[in-house]
């Protein structure tokens, strides 16, 4: 059997994190999730942006809990190469989200790359 990508595991509890924190303001957080969720006012317009036709209070809390993570990731802490960090939303989207997550995660973030010239 396979071992779980530490890094993998990781982004799932960041994801349920922030989830929580959508609906809990005073959720204890751990460190790079709070940093995230600090960023929230940076990161949010930018979803909001990319995704015009879905008013940020419509998103799938897991959807957006995700493209918050990405887009940190993206834009903030540039650790990961930028398909590296769109594949594995995509991956989460599809374990986490709905039937729709996937797709919805992979145009958000294909916008934000190209808006932002992270290509």
């Amino acid at each position: 059997m396979q071992t779980p990508d530490p890094r993998h595991s990781k982004r799932v509890a960041i994801i349920q994190e922030l989830f929580a924190a959508s609906f809990n303001q005073k959720q204890e957080l751990s460190a790079l999730t709070q940093k995230i969720w600090q960023k929230k006012e940076e990161i949010d317009p930018i979803i909001a942006k990319t995704a015009p036709e879905w008013p940020l209070a419509k998103l799938n809390k897991i959807d957006l809990a995700i493209l918050r993570l990405a887009v940190y990731e993206l834009l903030v802490d540039r650790e990961e190469p930028v398909r590296v960090i769109i594949d594995e939303a995509v991956e989460l989207a599809k374990s986490l989200g709905g039937e729709s997550s996937a797709a919805f995660v992979n145009g958000v973030l294909g916008t934000v790359v190209i808006e932002e010239n992270l290509e």
